[in-house]
């Protein structure tokens, strides 16, 4: 009895750390390397050329690394990102290791703190997708089916890659069967 009392608390921990990994979200270091929080030395270096080829979803984490004691991260509305104002910011960050988790779907607008910064590029938009939602059924426009896979006249046909945002949903999923299945055989 008591074995069995063990394996449903182990069952029971383990289902609750699965479902925490789906909600885990990433971290991105800014700009991908510690010191990217500056003024920018090209258009091409700038925040918001890295930000545009991420793809963030709500609980993501932006992770800045930068001197506090010379500069700092201002979280700005549209217009004060626009006109580069630092007198108004939604929330000032001066620690030098920055953590933002991105709570909810939209653009989030960041500027420097430091004097004349925002204005010579240091800044960036973030904008995070929203959560997936199924169509209504009243919808009258569904979407064509995407092929199982493409047919090349040429060669083999060639089933599609799943993708990256897939792959941590099925390594949960196999976790959890292979768990479930341990502490079955445990209570036997």
């Amino acid at each position: 009895m008591a074995m069995a009392s063990r394996a449903a608390c182990l069952l029971m921990f383990v289902t609750i750390l699965a479902l925490l990994s789906f909600s885990e979200g990433t971290e991105f270091l800014v700009g991908g390397k510690s010191d990217a929080w500056a003024v920018p030395s090209s258009e091409s270096q700038s925040l918001n050329k890295w930000a545009e080829s991420k793809r963030f979803r709500t609980g993501d984490v932006l992770v800045w690394k930068y001197d506090g004691a010379k500069d700092s991260v201002l979280h700005v509305s549209k217009e004060d990102y626009v006109n580069c104002n630092i007198s108004n910011p939604i929330k000032q960050y001066k620690d030098g290791e920055t953590k933002i988790v991105l709570d909810k779907a939209g653009p989030f607008y960041f500027i420097s703190g430091a004097k004349d910064h925002c204005e010579k590029g240091q800044k960036l938009i973030v904008v995070v997708m929203s959560p997936r939602t199924s169509r209504p059924s009243s919808s009258p426009i569904s979407p064509a089916p995407s092929p199982a896979f493409e047919i090349d006249t040429e060669g083999p046909a060639v089933a599609p890659a799943m993708t990256s945002s897939a792959l941590p949903f099925k390594a949960a999923g196999l976790l959890v069967v292979a768990l479930v299945g341990f502490s079955a055989a445990l209570l036997i």
